[in-house]
């Protein structure tokens, strides 16, 4: 063997050793991993060694990082965002999902309280009806949130916690489940601590599933909306008109409703339809290519962006759902 040839073999091996290294992503032998594994076997009793192998194979995915730091609700302008949203094909096939699934939503209406098309429409805007659900491993998503994105760690460690007691709660194997980038996961799109909480069985047949089963899926996103306050018969959203000098910042207090109509009348927002003066709303502006529109929200568009916490989420699912409603005979 030459002398050069010797090199370039052990460049090779070296090579080979730096990429062995690089697919070496599991989180197994993280200090981070452990105290967390730590937490579920003193708090909840589940198994170490079966949470350490399940940990150990959870993959560390750089897509996952790239697509949270780009996220539509922050890099669309309203009027780019909306057309993701609200095209012929999501009516078409969120009507033919509503009749297929007519006595269920109209079984969320009676006994849960929800129009039916609110909770179509959130299914539309979250996954187009059940038919795009994500193709991230859970596992891998919420690992590689809780322990490789610093910004939101905190809270991505909680929702892992909760998914492994999931899966265990369940009998379901943590590697196997698909969902978001970002670990929402089913029909509805709920992290895991959501359906813990709110995920329900509304077939009655004893398992909750919203992967899978449609029933649990509509009805798991109307128990969400009612357990988050939604006021059966009252509106939505107004529309709105405003005045040269209303204030920039009226635009940029949050979403909590707490503005009453007549001060913003005052200031010169005002609404185009009825509202009595002390009903309280959040102004909302929306970015039109030319201009803005205006909208005054009132407490379930509130309950709607507890879903997703957008402005432009919520009146996604507003407008999609009117042009549901119109196409359905409720």
């Amino acid at each position: 063997m030459t002398k050069a040839m010797a090199v370039r073999l052990l460049a090779l091996w070296c090579g080979w050793q730096v990429l062995a290294a690089g697919a070496s992503t599991g989180y197994g032998d993280r200090p981070a991993v452990r105290a967390l594994v730590d937490e579920l076997v003193e708090e909840r009793g589940l198994d170490r060694d079966r949470l350490l192998q399940v940990m150990a194979d959870a993959q560390r995915q750089e897509r996952i990082l790239e697509a949270m730091s780009r996220p539509a609700e922050r890099v669309k302008p309203w009027y780019e965002y909306r057309e993701i949203f609200l095209t012929e094909q999501r009516v078409t096939e969120g009507l033919a999902f509503y009749r297929a699934h007519e006595t269920t939503f109209r079984r969320v209406q009676s006994e849960l309280g929800v129009p039916p098309e609110i909770v179509l429409a959130i299914l539309g805007v979250e996954t187009s009806y059940g038919r795009i659900t994500g193709n991230y491993r859970v596992l891998d998503a919420l690992a590689t949130l809780a322990f490789d994105y610093p910004r939101r760690s905190s809270y991505f460690s909680k929702e892992l916690k909760s998914y492994l007691i999931l899966t265990a709660e369940q009998q379901l194997d943590p590697r196997e489940m698909q969902g978001s980038y970002a670990g929402a996961m089913g029909y509805g799109q709920f992290m895991p601590s959501s359906y813990r909480s709110y995920a329900i069985d509304f077939d009655a047949d004893g398992r909750i599933d919203i992967w899978n089963n449609p029933v649990d899926g509509i009805g798991s996103v109307a128990n969400y909306l009612r357990r988050h306050g939604w006021r059966s018969g009252e509106g939505v959203v107004v529309p709105a008109a405003a005045s040269p000098e209303v204030p920039e910042a009226w635009f940029g207090l949050g979403l909590v409703p707490k503005r009453r109509v007549d001060e913003l009348k005052a200031g010169g927002l005002r609404a185009r339809a009825p509202l009595e003066d002390d009903t309280l709303v959040t102004p909302v502006r929306l970015e039109l290519e030319e201009g803005y529109e205006y909208w005054l929200g009132l407490h379930n568009f509130y309950v709607i962006t507890r879903y997703n916490h957008s402005a432009m989420y919520a009146m996604s699912v507003y407008q999609l759902s009117q042009r549901l409603a119109a196409g359905l005979v409720l």
